[in-house]
């Protein structure tokens, strides 16, 4: 009969844990943009957040003061992790104007335009920007990923679709100085660019293109550049910049900037219709303001049936509206009632505006609430007082938007600062 041989305790194996205490909490792989070596030596508070799968700063150094750098001076800003799309080929304009609820063949070479595309019932499935680089080749920027959508509605046309996200670096140039400094930097002819015009410009080894866009509601413009480019493009931009107040920031401030501006972000004011897992989550383009982009003189697009069919049937459920609210107490995820009692909808996204002096806010609400009903409107708020939280009701009501205009994101030439 076999026995087991049993070692004494003192000559049992030592377990040590893999990993020491200070390497057992969870790490998430973030991929760098090509600016990361310049955002990394800028950054103060440490402050980051995951876009798109890359590591991108919320703040560098002051997220109030960074807000105000964009509205005073001249903010730069990483948009590389913004997804791309390179669309080229004979049937690239035929193929977008298919996908898209704007009637592409009216936008020109060298011309952009802000679009959204739907699936089939008439959902929004995000919306974007569109630039016509030549008559045969497209960039369409957007927040979510939607390779396969694109790759399987071009199916039956002469097109390519390719993500260039990667490829392709990418900056937001913004504030009142941003011209001036384009102009300071070398960037000859840049004073033609009128809103939502592009073109190519001269940059070390290549080519940068520049835009006049932006997702502040001021003067400012987009670079696009081969990634190799990118560190020298942010070096001459930054040297340009030093007597025009030129500072990096971080994605608050810039978030406030397009609140005043009105404009909406996928997934924050609005679900995308492939995110969305409850079915009344959904919007169709008039429910979050969209509806001016809706041609239906073109012809057939992705949901034009549904969407046709939803307003003469009078189906559109919820309408995106801006909102003044008393008191100077933001009122973000505040819940909005009617007359106190009828809960009518959800504020988005809300701030105090520095420049409008107002409390602002979008929120989605239930039609006919912010519709044919926008008086006695209230939102609830929990402010903290003296360590507590207290329940503070505060009358709101619709206003246009955007809640800031400022006449130098349009004038032409741009104005110098």
């Amino acid at each position: 009969m076999s026995k087991t041989a049993v070692k004494p305790i003192a000559e049992q194996p030592t377990v040590r844990p893999l990993h020491s205490p200070a390497q057992l909490h969870f790490r998430t792989l973030r991929l760098d943009t090509p600016f990361q070596p310049r955002i990394d030596t800028l950054m103060k508070t440490n402050d980051w957040y995951d876009w798109g799968g890359y590591r991108a700063p919320a703040s560098l150094w002051d997220e109030e003061l960074e807000y105000f750098a964009i509205r005073s001076q001249a903010a730069l800003f990483d948009i590389s992790p913004m997804t791309k799309y390179r669309i080229e080929g004979p049937d690239a304009e035929t193929f977008l104007n298919r996908l898209t609820l704007r009637d592409v063949t009216r936008l020109k070479s060298g011309r952009v335009h802000y679009t959204a595309w739907c699936d089939d019932a008439g959902h929004v499935l995000d919306d974007g920007t569109l630039f016509r680089l030549a008559e045969t080749r497209f960039r369409l920027c957007c927040q979510e990923r939607h390779l396969p959508w694109l790759l399987d509605s071009a199916i039956g046309f002469d097109v390519t679709v390719s993500e260039e996200t990667e490829a392709v670096a990418a900056l937001a140039l913004q504030g009142p100085t941003s011209f001036a400094i384009l102009r300071e930097a070398g960037f000859e002819g840049v004073e033609r660019l009128k809103v939502f015009d592009l073109a190519d410009f001269p940059h070390g080894d290549g080519s940068v293109t520049i835009s006049r866009t932006g997702f502040t509601g001021d003067l400012g413009y987009e670079l696009f550049m081969p990634v190799e480019l990118a560190l020298s493009l942010w070096d001459r931009l930054m040297e340009a910049g030093q007597s025009r107040g030129i500072r990096a920031i971080g994605y608050t401030a810039l978030n406030r900037a397009r609140l005043e501006a009105g404009l909406i972000v996928a997934n924050a004011d609005f679900v995308t219709a492939e995110h969305a897992i409850r079915a009344d989550r959904v919007r169709m383009p008039d429910e979050i303001g969209l509806g001016f982009m809706v041609d239906l003189e073109k012809g057939y697009f992705n949901g034009r049936r549904a969407i046709v069919e939803a307003r003469a049937k009078g189906r559109l459920q919820h309408v995106l509206v801006g909102l003044e609210i008393e008191g100077n107490i933001p009122a973000e995820h505040a819940i909005v009632y009617h007359r106190k009692r009828k809960e009518v909808g959800l504020v988005s996204a809300a701030i105090w505006s520095p420049m409008a002096k107002r409390n602002i806010a979008l929120a989605s609400l239930v039609r006919p609430y912010g519709d044919t009903i926008s008086d006695d409107l209230w939102v609830e708020i929990y402010a903290m007082r003296e360590l507590k939280y207290e329940r503070l009701m505060k009358r709101a009501k619709v206003v246009a938007r955007p809640f800031v205009k400022l006449d130098r994101r349009t004038a032409s030439p741009p104005p110098e600062f």
